[in-house]
């Protein structure tokens, strides 16, 4: 993704500390103490301009969401996206690099995790910077609770290529498979942005479900 930058960002994501959460670190172990309630927490690695995270956010009102973005200027058009939603009281944006959740979140803290249109990375010597790379899947695995499940989507044959063997071994249970999923769309499917531009383009949408399976 093309990140333009938007000097005005900063100033934005410090005015707006009650949806971009500062020290996020502040609540490792202890994300009901951010949400005020007990419910579950579902996090998105990489949520772009956030219409997929406030729509979940909307769609599940008793499920918590974060969504995680690296870039200030991208985080700013989630932020946007959340105020114009009404601000719903589950969902907070977090400004962090994926490869440090372990820093803000610990065993059990996390539900579910979502991926969605993540940088595919095509050259095979950029593999470990895929999302569903192995060193991400142990990551994952140590801060969701135990059977937590990654749910995944991709418009890149080859990145849904690449995950399918990546999670399968990593020795996780496949639970759904979709080559197509606007084939048949589920009720439930919130798109992500880059999702409406693809599919409008009849581009199929990949998607899986995996789910961690216990250490025997």
């Amino acid at each position: 993704m093309r990140v333009r930058n938007k000097p005005w960002a900063g100033d934005f994501i410090k005015a707006h500390p009650e949806i971009i959460i500062p020290n996020p670190e502040e609540y490792k172990g202890n994300w009901q103490k951010l949400f005020g309630n007990d419910h579950p927490l579902h996090i998105e690695v990489g949520s772009g301009k956030g219409q997929f995270i406030t729509g979940m956010a909307l769609q599940n009102p008793d499920i918590n969401y974060l969504g995680i973005e690296l870039f200030d200027s991208v985080i700013v058009k989630a932020a946007e996206k959340v105020i114009a939603a009404g601000t719903p009281e589950n969902v907070r944006l977090l400004l962090i690099n994926g490869a440090d959740l372990e820093k803000y979140f610990t065993k059990n803290d996390v539900d579910r995790l979502y991926l969605n249109f993540s940088d595919p990375w095509p050259k095979s010597r950029h593999a470990k910077r895929r999302l569903t790379h192995e060193s991400f899947l142990k990551i994952y695995e140590s801060i969701l609770v135990d059977e937590g499940e990654i749910h995944f989507k991709t418009d890149n044959r080859g990145l849904f290529e690449y995950s399918l063997v990546s999670v399968s071994h990593y020795g996780m249970l496949l639970n759904k498979v979709s080559l197509d999923l606007h084939v048949e769309m589920p009720e439930d499917n919130v798109m992500t942005e880059y999702e409406e531009k693809f599919s409008a383009k009849g581009q199929p949408i990949y998607r899986l479900e995996a789910q961690y399976q216990l250490k025997k």
